[in-house]
């Protein structure tokens, strides 16, 4: 590929980039697209800010980027959580890392490899990018022992920083597990697969079973029921409320995260009524579905209670009977963090799920070999132009033939992509996850397995196949293979840089599905209210990118670095970009407590040891043996660190200490929190979740904010934005599968029900 050709393709996206961010910062001013970039922020329940025409609103400014820089990490640790600070850390990195290796390979190996051989260079925009790269030193050359030192260095840096990250997040991980000393998941295990008992119900057998196993430290269980009949009261409840929204426009209902049980409050139309005597409303109703039997409901799983932390710890990780199959015990994820769809799976059909959903991933990734074989056949012109000859007139046209081969085939890699992700999250779902983040989790080790394979390895066995017809002959070949490969990919690498990452970022920060929805919403159906859904930060998707870039950044270091100055720029944009999207569009319900470090770590480990062999396959074809010896000790090195992190760090992330555990069960107990824990253990893993407690004055108005404006969103801090979207909305559960939440009335306190209905909600 041409050098003009990548200018051509890193032109298109500097100018998409800067005029999405220039439009960022004027559509982010105007008070009707408030609801989109500062869902965190600012919770509006159907009030308009009221803002007066200024010349600032309609000028860009760069506002943005310098609050973004400006807010601390223990600023967006008390308002975002450990798994933002975590994923921001994998930017900062990235940049330090990469930086790192600009300096070297830049300084040193790119002009080694510009000068590899005695020719006559022409301009720099008519070059081609080979000539940057390895490939271009003749064989034997003296000067490789320049990339094997610079192979050292980067190594030596990325291991050194790799273990300060790592314990630095691992102390960040225990001071998650000890900042919260009433989180009740500590209290709490899930058990599953109970035996049934024609004689008894699964409470039954669950009560009898602990009572006489774990007599002293059991305090009480919670059935998980089948959640049939749950949904559908909930769906008709939160129909209701929307009904007697739109007839008594009057009466309004405080914003939340879960769906409403009764709107509550009094009526001020004639369209309805307040009875008496609240039992003369259920005298002519029949219960009909609304009366269950609790053994016909009842699922094969509990929350089970105990009295200490070590207690549940010692639980969750013991064998409970003979049968592995049955009794199945696990730490309970946070009350928020339960996806209650999945625990009415049986316990035994997760073997089976596991295995179809991998069988299910694999097929997926060979379909895709279809596009991306495609794709490099745009990057391989000449070879396209002898298979179709009707197109040598076309690519003849230089400007044609610059954004066929520098802008189009990563154009359309990328727009393929876009279904991978929903995709794997419904894979992981199917795995029969527990929880809302260990599904996430799972769908991101799946999209970063899929995406490097198809981005990295795929392409460079398409591009062999089409140049030269043939694959790996042996396992001996494949760093010499590698090495081949990877040089003549490095032009594909780098567009691919430019649109998935720069212009990726700039729609990233746009949020333009968002933005559609509210102009639709607003101005083609004239809806006024401003009603708008909340978003999680998407870490299955970021990460597997920031992780590949990584990857592609480690492996072209020494054999093309002219990838470097890209990677960076995009490391940089992703630290501000992401920066401000957390602190003002995404709203933390749940976390995993920074488990996506291990994957990051595990991951750019594979990055420096593939980056090793491809250079042990270049030096072997360039005939240094000098070269090649020094480099097999490196890479015995590499994972003699990666193995002393597995063992030092990684089982934080994986167990909780006991120690630390017991240390909170005495501390608590000296201070008298545990009576009062224990009495909300209950109800906090219900299915219908309650809310007896009383709002707070501010929480109780049904508008906040009403007819005056709105808190100013730029002076706003990070923790007290926090603090607003916390009262107006409570972080409460939401329906199973949800990835949002959409605005709606408050759940009704148990005093405003009727005595029957009090008994479902106890039931469940």
């Amino acid at each position: 590929m041409e050098i003009s050709a990548l200018l051509t393709s890193a032109g298109i996206n500097i100018s998409i980039c800067i005029v999405l961010l220039s439009l960022y910062s004027i559509l982010r001013k105007q008070p009707s697209n408030y609801c989109v970039y500062f869902g965190r922020r600012l919770v509006c329940g159907g009030a308009r800010r009221y803002d007066p025409f200024w010349y600032e609103r309609f000028v860009p400014s760069p506002s943005w980027l310098v609050k973004a820089w400006e807010t601390s990490e223990d600023e967006l640790l008390a308002a975002a959580g450990l798994d933002a600070v975590v994923f921001l850390r994998m930017v900062i990195f990235s940049i330090r890392i990469f930086f790192v290796t600009a300096v070297v390979c830049i300084a040193f190996v790119l002009p080694v490899n510009y000068y590899g051989q005695p020719m006559v260079h022409k301009e720099i925009h008519l070059e081609s990018s080979e000539v940057f790269t390895i490939e271009n030193l003749k064989e034997g050359s003296k000067w490789l022992w320049v990339h094997c030192l610079a192979l050292y260095i980067i190594t030596s840096a990325a291991c050194l920083l790799l273990y300060f990250e790592y314990r630095t997040i691992a102390k960040m991980r225990l001071g998650h597990i000890t900042g919260s000393t009433l989180k009740p998941s500590q209290f709490t295990v899930l058990i599953r697969a109970i035996p049934w008992s024609p004689e008894q119900s699964y409470s039954d057998t669950l009560s009898k079973f602990f009572t006489s196993y774990y007599s002293s430290s059991y305090v009480s269980h919670q059935m998980v029921y089948h959640n049939g009949i749950i949904q559908r009261l909930l769906h008709d409840a939160e129909k209701m409320c929307q009904s007697l929204k739109h007839v008594a426009p009057e009466i309004n209902c405080r914003p939340s995260l879960t769906p409403c049980t009764f709107c509550g409050g009094p009526t001020a139309t004639n369209s309805f009524h307040i009875l008496s005597n609240e039992a003369d409303s259920m005298k002519s109703m029949e219960l009909g579905e609304l009366t269950m039997t609790t053994t016909e409901q009842e699922r094969p799983a509990a929350f089970v209670f105990f009295k200490k932390r070590y207690d549940a710890l010692v639980v969750s990780e013991v064998l409970q009977t003979s049968n592995p199959m049955l009794w199945v015990s696990d730490l309970a994820p946070e009350p928020h963090d339960v996806y209650w769809k999945n625990l009415n799976i049986p316990y035994r059909q997760l073997w089976i799920r596991n295995l179809a959903t991998l069988v299910g991933a694999v097929a997926f990734m060979f379909v895709f070999l279809i596009p991306v074989t495609f794709i490099q056949g745009l990057t391989q012109l000449e070879q396209l132009s002898h298979a179709f000859p009707f197109l040598r007139g076309i690519l003849k046209k230089k400007f044609i033939n610059q954004v066929i081969t520098g802008y189009l085939p990563s154009v359309i890699l990328i727009l393929f992509f876009y279904a991978v992700p929903p995709l794997m999250m419904y894979f992981s779902a199917l795995e029969g996850c527990i929880s809302r983040s260990i599904r996430k989790k799972s769908a991101c080790i799946k999209v970063l397995y899929f995406t490097i394979w198809n981005v990295f390895f795929v392409n460079i066995l398409s591009g062999s196949i089409i140049r030269q017809l043939n694959l790996f002959s042996s396992v001996r070949d494949i760093p010499a293979q590698l090495a081949k490969a990877v040089p003549t990919q490095a032009g594909f690498f780098m567009t691919y840089c430019f649109t998935s990452g720069w212009a990726s970022l700039a729609c990233e920060i746009m949020q333009p599905m968002a933005l559609i929805w509210n102009l639709v919403a607003k101005v083609v159906s004239e809806h006024k209210d401003d009603s708008y859904e909340t978003l999680r930060f998407p870490y299955h998707t970021e990460i597997p990118r920031l992780l590949l870039f990584g990857l592609l950044g480690f492996t072209n270091s020494v054999i093309a670095p002219l990838i470097l100055p890209f990677l960076l720029i995009y490391f940089f944009l992703a630290y501000l970009i992401y920066k401000n999207q957390i602190l003002n569009v995404y709203i933390t319900k749940y976390e995993s407590g920074g488990q996506y470090w291990p994957i990051f770590h595990n991951t750019t480990i594979f990055s420096l040891i593939l980056t090793q062999i491809i250079a042990l396959g270049f030096f072997g074809l360039k005939l240094s043996t000098v070269a090649s010896g020094f480099t097999i000790p490196l890479i015995l090195l590499t994972l003699l660190f990666s193995e002393y992190c597995r063992q030092r760090f990684a089982p934080i992330f994986n167990k909780q200490p006991a120690q630390v555990l017991i240390d909170m069960d005495r501390a608590d107990e000296m201070s008298g929190k545990m009576e009062e824990l224990h009495k909300k253990l209950h109800n906090v893993y219900s299915q219908i979740p309650l809310h007896s407690q009383k709002p707070s004055i501010k929480a109780e108005t049904s508008t906040p904010f009403t007819n005056q404006e709105l808190p100013d969103p730029e002076k706003l801090k990070p923790e007290e934005g926090d603090a607003i979207a916390k009262e107006l909305w409570g972080f409460q559960g939401n329906e199973p599968g949800q990835e949002h939440d959409a605005k709606s009335c408050p759940s009704a306190s148990p005093e405003h029900l009727s005595p029957k209905m009090i008994e479902l909600y106890k039931r469940n």
